[in-house]
């Protein structure tokens, strides 16, 4: 298995089709080589996953097609 790097100097931006109140906000940073970390904008201290771009872009993809309920 291999790890990624750490999200040490990770520019987060909220998701454009976060919720507009406080507690369903989700923050991507994609300014890293090779990751996209994911957090939740209301623990920003808490835990944030580390994935792929192709991860991430496959996801997304998911979400906008209806397989995933949110």
């Amino acid at each position: 298995m291999s790890s990624l790097p750490p999200l040490a100097g990770a520019v987060w931006h909220k998701s454009s089709h976060s919720g507009r109140g406080n507690d369903a906000c989700v923050e991507v940073a994609d300014n890293l080589p090779g990751i996209v970390g994911v957090r939740d904008s209301v623990d920003p201290h808490g835990p944030a996953l580390a994935v792929t771009p192709a991860a991430w872009r496959a996801l997304t993809t998911q979400i906008k097609t209806g397989a995933h309920t949110l």
